[in-house]
């Protein structure tokens, strides 16, 4: 019982689900910004490329 009961007081665990949740919600905001401009952002990297390429 006491077992239990320092488990149940225990933070140790509280500060990694907490960056977890903010790691996940990071992804899912990268996913979404993908979705939303990823035909702009590809349309950007392929004129920087072409710059590039005719430089060389």
């Amino acid at each position: 019982m006491n077992m239990l009961k320092r488990l149940w007081k225990e933070e140790d665990g509280q500060g990694l689900t907490e960056y977890g949740l903010i790691v996940g919600l990071v992804a899912v905001m990268g996913a979404g910004i993908t979705l939303l401009f990823g035909d702009e952002i590809n349309k950007l990297f392929t004129r920087v490329g072409q710059k590039i390429a005719a430089l060389l």
